[in-house]
């Protein structure tokens, strides 16, 4: 294993060790000189199948949702307060496993989330009553809400600076692949099971993440960042020695280490530090990008399908499959966006794909509003276009927003930032179910989810901060 030589800076040579800070600063530029491996493989793989699973989850409801209306027979205003209860679920957990994950580590946190969503998978599945399934979707999304950030920021905190981008972005389409598995699934078992089988099958599929839940507990690595940050160098030397083993071992020559920021004081965060300089405006704009990103996502996702069915003349069956051609298009776009964030960096990726979706939506609500065309393929042609550009930002998110803030505070920001896609989720639907009730129809609503696009990019473009090759200290400091 090389060893880690007297690191090199700008301004000279720092001290290896003289101080904690100084140590965790080390920390910090050995994981950014090794190259993506065999190690990362492994961490992303164990959190990966967490992360998958939350993707399954997190869509599975809405998925079969008639199936549940039609068992328990509701009608569809009941079945919206069930999707609402597990999104205003997803934001509680985001806030409060987000900040717990900066206090009891990464590992933990991820670990708790997976417990939780995967045993209320079981309650989900064996609900009784509209009620119970109210309940317990409320609680599942406790879970849900906060996995998905948590698992980014420890992936991101093991990743140097040099191919940050490319293999979070990878590893984050595995959230996809659980979209895309979901209705695909449903799909299947329609023909070859009772309704209510198909939904309570679908819904139960989400308890495998305990399996992953126990995996993780004997062999994820806690993030040596955030040892290293607690004062906990010991622990934080073996995790880095394994990784740069790992890289060596491989044949791989690692570089010297170079410190690119200075040592910091180990103190805890604060919820306050958020909106206070240099994070405050940071906070701002991804805030706004969250919740412009978000809004259009489930403007047309949620409820592209009834249009298909109410305006658009096809059968439901059939409303499934486009449903299902749509995520193997997100999928796609994944790996398309992979090969883009190091080349094009993250602003220009961003604003490429809120331009992208803007046209799509009004790509819709010229043929809906002006030439009366709201046929099946115009919504289908629609969807691909919004599909293929707001999967930029949607898939670069979680990456992006861990970069902007230091170690001690990442987790919970950004959690907090990804629960602005909760709010999103339950405002978002509810306000197009208005206007498809009579008051704007669909046109109304690509041109609001346009407005939107616009947000984003215009946001971006004035106050987003460019981070592509940066090590995360530099970044945050």
């Amino acid at each position: 294993m090389a060893s880690p030589a007297r690191p090199r800076s700008g301004a000279g040579t720092a001290p290896p060790t003289s101080t904690s800070g100084e140590a965790s600063a080390l920390i910090a530029a050995r994981i950014d000189r090794v190259p993506t491996g065999r190690f990362h493989i492994r961490l992303a793989s164990i959190v990966g199948g967490g992360t998958f699973f939350d993707g399954f989850d997190a869509i599975s409801l809405a998925v079969v949702l008639p199936l549940v209306v039609a068992t328990f027979g509701i009608d569809f205003s009941q079945a919206g307060l069930i999707v609402s209860a597990g999104h205003l679920g997803q934001f509680l957990g985001a806030l409060v496993i987000g900040a717990l994950s900066d206090r009891i580590g990464r590992r933990l946190a991820f670990i708790s989330c997976l417990a939780v969503f995967g045993a209320l998978a079981i309650g989900c599945a064996l609900a009784t009553s509209a009620d119970s399934l109210l309940v317990f979707r409320l609680l599942q999304g406790i879970g849900l809400g906060a996995e998905v950030p948590i698992a980014a920021t420890l992936v991101n905190e093991y990743l140097g600076r040099r191919n940050r981008g490319r293999f979070s972005v990878v590893y984050q389409s595995l959230f996809t692949w659980g979209l895309f598995f979901a209705p695909l699934i449903a799909l299947l078992l329609i023909p070859r099971m009772e309704p209510e089988a198909v939904w309570r099958t679908l819904l139960g599929l989400g308890a495998l993440p305990l399996v992953v839940a126990v995996v993780a507990w004997f062999t994820l690595p806690e993030s040596a960042r955030w040892l290293a940050d607690k004062g906990r160098l010991d622990e934080a030397e073996h995790h880095v020695a394994r990784l740069e083993q790992s890289a060596t071992s491989a044949g791989r020559t690692l570089p010297e280490p170079e410190v690119v920021a200075a040592a910091t004081v180990h103190r805890p965060a604060r919820l306050r530090e958020l909106f206070e300089a240099p994070y405050g405006s940071r906070t701002l704009v991804l805030g706004i990008i969250w919740f412009s990103t978000f809004f259009v996502t489930y403007g047309f996702t949620v409820w592209l399908p009834s249009l298909y069915v109410s305006i658009g003349g096809l059968v439901p069956t059939r409303s499934l499959l486009l449903t299902v051609i749509l995520g193997a298009v997100q999928v796609a776009m994944c790996y398309v966006v992979a090969s883009l964030v190091e080349r094009l960096g993250r602003r220009r990726v961003f604003m490429t794909g809120f331009a992208i979706a803007g046209v799509g939506a009004l790509f819709g609500f010229v043929n809906i509003d002006l030439l009366d065309n709201s046929s099946w393929p115009v919504l289908f042609a629609t969807g691909v276009i919004m599909t293929i550009g707001i999967i930029l930002p949607t898939v670069s998110l979680y990456m992006y927003t861990s970069e902007l803030y230091p170690t001690r505070m990442r987790g919970f920001a950004s959690s907090s930032a990804s629960s602005l896609a909760r709010v999103a989720s339950i405002l978002s639907p509810s306000i197009f179910g208005y206007l498809l009730n009579g008051h704007g129809g669909a046109g109304a609503i690509f041109a609001i989810l346009a407005g939107f696009c616009v947000v984003g990019l215009v946001t971006m473009a004035v106050g987003g901060i460019e981070t592509r090759n940066r090590a995360l200290e530099e970044i945050s400091a």
